[in-house]
């Protein structure tokens, strides 16, 4: 009934021009088409109006011809204008037959309806307010349109469109925002570019609150930042430039939900993303205040790859970022998570780059000064970082390492714990022991009270049942003992252990553990200026002590007595030498050089220097008299309790007999402090035996098997051949 109607109140002729393949004769159709609606809205006829509509929506848009869908869309456009203002009523009828028509497959088509909605959009303007997103959905597929001719005409609308909504008081950003956030993880760069256009007009609306709804687009405007065409890196890159502005002065902003994004969006692998992502964020620790604190841990993971970036620019700005953010005294109770902030520090400490590593330290060392109750409850878990960072290539890093382990170490269960840990590691790792032992013990001496770390490790060291550890490990520290310019006042106060409590107590808190080697034992002594009781344990030394390893650090000892750590020995020897206030008073001390150079090889470059250097001590130093006239007027040179014997193992019994044996000095019983050392060594000796004998087991027993296997194919060869095998011969 309404198509009649329709098809009675326009002329046939006119019907027939609006489906014409001519262009010219569809406009014509139209333009009469115009007129005659006109007349119906001036009369009110508007049933008649939704008739004609229908017809040309239903005959015509929908019609599979493409010239009748061409003459459809020109005729809605002419009706529309043909109502003017009244046309807002009949736009639920006119405009959704002409956004379908944009997904149609003819260009022409396309076209046509772009052109048709520009002219329905000219004469309602406002009222069009209501089919914006339809609307933007549409041109952002035509943007990307395969045509160039429908991308020019769909351009055109869009710029009709902004202009629309920038003067609309009805335009709705709360409608239309998940929209954008949908399509902005589109790659089309046309769409981009539509998308980016989009954010920026609605931006630049004092009544649209973009702002507000950043965090939605903000991600996919930093995806725009990697995109291959200059271009929309360049608009992505000004809106984002726009943004930061007005988050500097807005006094509301979400830092929260921006600052997750910025955390990905900095780890970006192009670097113009990373760089834009990093200035944001520093801006954002500048400005976010008490909002940004639950994230601080993101921001930081953030922050200390960017640090070790190869672009200098990122490295400059993750610099000053990190410094700012840790200028920031954060309270937990305020949301600051300690735990989550030193996880995130213990991280980058596996981290391949140096910088990030070392920035990584001077975190937990903050945290350590500001929050320790809260750090110390991750104590395991911070040792075990700390322990493998010590194998660190970088000395700066190791440095830091243990300037934390240091801090840590404050409290006196603490640092028994460090240095057990740490004592554990070289055990494990002996490349470690050798490659940083003496860097790691030097430092903690300077950080943590020499003499207060090597009493420690001495303790640690004297219950040791793995002995060939401990040998090895008292071996690299009394190495670092003689040479470390840390230790001087350690080496100072053993030189008084004869006269000086304090040096008695250190001298015998080294003693045990110092048992585990000869040479230690020994440089010890002369360290101590206990020559008689050096001395005697040179006496004592038997074939298996005298081994190559032995004679390696006998060459090392022999060089060090000639640095100025041993000046005063040698100092000694001038006053031997010039026998004048104390004659003879250092025999002890050229018995024990004269005992080590008979156990140096005669060809050896130390063999040489010691001679050289004993040379100049006259030879009436030994001479009868002398020797008994210091043992019976000079202090702890009494009697060579050693006995003289070179393996005389002294027995407990025999102590306890003849108490006038007992060498004692300044509380020290030497002959006790002997005793100990062939003790210890015994049990040296009977391990190294051990090991030899289970060598050699295993070694016969290989070969045990080894024989019995080729007895065995001896015996298969010779055995003449069964009859069977005869048989099987004379068959073949």
């Amino acid at each position: 009934m309404a198509t009649a109607e329709a098809l009675y109140l326009i002329p046939a002729a006119v019907l027939r021009n609006l489906s014409d393949k001519l262009y010219e004769k569809r406009k014509n159709a139209a333009l009469e088409l115009e007129g005659i609606v006109k007349q119906l809205a001036v009369a009110g006829d508007h049933d008649k109006i939704t008739a004609v509509i229908n017809l040309l929506t239903n005959e015509y848009t929908y019609s599979p011809q493409a010239n009748h869908r061409k003459g459809g869309l020109i005729g809605l456009a002419a009706v529309t204008v043909g109502l003017t203002s009244e046309a807002a009523q009949h736009l639920e009828q006119i405009v959704p037959p002409v956004l379908n028509s944009f997904s149609d497959q003819d260009s022409r088509v396309r076209y046509y309806a772009c052109e048709a909605l520009y002219n329905i959009a000219k004469v309602v303007r406002g009222d069009f307010i209501v089919f914006f997103n339809q609307i933007f959905d549409a041109l952002c597929k035509l943007s990307a349109d395969s045509d160039a001719n429908v991308q020019s005409a769909a351009h055109l609308l869009d710029r009709l469109v902004k202009d629309i909504v920038t003067e609309s008081d009805q335009f709705s950003i709360e409608e239309f925002i998940p929209l954008l956030r949908e399509r902005m993880n589109v790659l089309n760069p046309y769409v981009r570019q539509f998308l980016v256009g989009w954010i920026t007009v609605l931006d630049s609306v004092p009544d649209i609150d973009m702002l507000g709804f950043l965090p939605d687009f903000l991600d996919g405007l930093f995806n725009m930042l990697s995109d291959n065409s200059h271009e929309i890196r360049q608009q992505a890159d000004s809106a984002l430039s726009e943004f930061l502005q007005e988050i500097k002065n807005s006094p509301s902003v979400d830092y929260g939900r921006m600052a997750e994004i910025l955390v990905q969006r900095a780890g970006s692998q192009d670097e113009f993303t990373r760089l834009t992502a990093i200035t944001w964020i520093n801006e954002f620790v500048k400005l976010g205040g008490d909002q940004l604190v639950p994230y601080y841990a993101d921001i930081l993971g953030a922050i200390l790859p960017c640090i070790s970036d190869k672009e200098e620019k990122i490295r400059v700005v993750a610099r000053e970022t990190n410094e700012e953010l840790r200028g920031i005294e954060a309270d937990p109770a305020e949301g600051f998570d300690v735990g989550a902030i030193l996880s995130i520090a213990m991280r980058q400490m596996s981290s391949e780059w140096e910088a990030t590593r070392i920035e990584a330290l001077h975190w937990m060392s903050t945290l350590l000064n500001r929050h320790r109750s809260e750090v110390l409850v991750f104590l395991n878990d911070v040792l075990e970082t700390l322990l493998k960072a010590l194998s660190d290539p970088s000395d700066e890093v190791v440095l830091l390492v243990l300037k934390v382990h240091a801090c840590i170490a404050e409290d006196p269960q603490h640092f028994r714990q460090l240095v057990v840990f740490l004592v554990h590691n070289f055990q494990l790792d002996h490349s470690l022991l050798e490659k940083r032992g003496a860097l790691i013990i030097r430092r903690l001496c300077v950080l943590l009270n020499a003499e207060r770390v090597y009493r420690e490790l001495s303790t640690i060291l004297e219950g040791e049942s793995d002995l060939d550890f401990a040998s090895i490990m008292v071996q690299a520290l009394n190495l670092i003992l003689l040479t470390a310019s840390e230790l001087s006042d350690l080496r100072d106060l053993l030189k008084q252990s004869l006269v000086n409590a304090d040096g008695k107590n250190l001298f015998l808190s080294l003693y045990a553990s110092w048992c585990h080697s000869p040479m230690a034992i020994i440089s010890l002594c002369l360290l101590a200026q206990a020559y008689q009781h050096a001395s005697s344990v040179i006496h004592l030394l038997v074939e298996e002590d005298i081994n190559v390893k032995f004679l390696v650090q006998l060459d090392k000892l022999i060089h060090l007595l000639e640095t100025p750590t041993f000046a005063y020995l040698r100092l000694q020897l001038y006053t031997v030498l010039l026998q004048l206030l104390e004659p003879g008073r250092y025999i002890w001390l050229l018995k024990a050089l004269y005992g080590l150079l008979m156990l140096l090889p005669q060809q050896s470059a130390a063999f040489k220097i010691l001679r050289t250097r004993l040379k100049t001590v006259p030879s009436y130093s030994f001479k009868e008299e002398n020797f008994r006239r210091i043992s019976s007027g000079i202090p702890y040179s009494q009697y060579n309790y050693g006995g003289g014997g070179g393996s005389q193992i002294l027995e407990e019994g025999d102590l306890n007999e003849n108490p006038n044996s007992l060498d004692m000095h300044n509380g020290i019983n030497f002959a006790l402090k002997l005793q100990q050392f062939q003790q210890i060594q015994k049990q040296h000796h009977l391990h190294s035996k051990s090991q030899t004998q289970s060598r050699f087991v295993s070694s016969s027993s290989a070969k045990d098997v080894q024989i019995a296997e080729e007895l065995k194919r001896s015996v298969d060869l010779n055995r003449p051949p069964s009859r069977s095998s005869h048989r099987g011969l004379g068959q073949m």
